[in-house]
């Protein structure tokens, strides 16, 4: 399916590995030249040469931490007037809400809320200048259905969905679209960082952890970072237009509500 974006160009936070990375490989399958940035200068090398072998398009790789001011400049100056704009960044560390200081809380507001908030400010006014736009949040299955020790991502992920909801009614008519997509168990570092996590706590091992896990999901196994990365691509396409606002869970059906 051409999904009609060939010769877009995309910006792609935290693109060197796991689900950033299967966002800017699906994309550049269709076309689109991407910018990818991350902290680590090594994987972010390494993957931007593999798209290019892979798919022939432009890459643009950026070491930069885009959760600060400095950072985010410089991925816009990379990438001045993307038409995507893929926002990503690892999640804050689990744990119990009465050792988090407010300085934790503001790491995770930035991170998970500001940041995407300033990209959006930053590129919208663009898109809705040249009549394309699509924005993806990536933010977690955690929205709908809360982890008790993920309250720092739980609250941050939350108040950049409620901001989201608001703006993407009012960029639609433009063909501006913003919606998020919520991971819920893909094989990242995230997901075996948060199984070391669990098994430390409870005195078990960290693949007796896993196998319980792939058993409780209705999949009967923990998602490929391929499958969200071509969602992702869709919500990117030319069609996509009348899409704004969602909040779309990739999970193997382990949220088991109905809205």
């Amino acid at each position: 399916m051409d999904l009609g974006i060939a010769g877009r160009r995309a910006l792609v936070c935290a693109a060197s590995k796991g689900l950033g990375r299967a966002c800017a490989e699906a994309l550049a399958a269709e076309g689109v030249a991407v910018t990818i940035l991350a902290r680590g200068e090594g994987a972010l090398q390494e993957t931007a040469a593999a798209i290019r072998e892979a798919h022939g398009v432009e890459v643009t790789a950026l070491a930069c931490d885009i959760t600060t001011a400095e950072g985010r400049a410089a991925a816009l100056a990379a990438c001045p007037e993307p038409d995507i704009l893929i926002n990503n960044a690892g999640g804050p560390p689990p744990g119990d809400f009465r050792d988090w200081s407010r300085d934790d809380w503001i790491k995770a507001l930035d991170a998970n809320m500001l940041t995407p908030i300033e990209l959006i400010k930053a590129t919208v006014d663009g898109m809705i200048e040249r009549k394309f736009g699509r924005i993806v949040n990536i933010t977690s299955a955690a929205v709908k259905q809360p982890i008790e020790s993920l309250g720092l991502s739980n609250g941050a992920r939350t108040g950049l969905t409620g901001f989201v909801a608001g703006l993407s009614r009012q960029t639609v008519r433009h063909n501006v679209t913003i919606n998020n997509l919520l991971p819920g168990p893909f094989v990242t570092d995230r997901l075996v960082a948060n199984i070391a996590a669990a098994a430390e706590a409870g005195g078990r091992s960290a693949e007796a952890v896993a196998e319980e896990r792939r058993r409780q999901n209705p999949a009967q196994r923990f998602g490929d970072p391929a499958e969200f990365g071509q969602a992702c691509a869709w919500l990117c396409g030319a069609l996509s237009g009348f899409v704004t606002g969602q909040n779309i869970v990739l999970d193997g059906g382990s949220y088991r509500g109905t809205l």
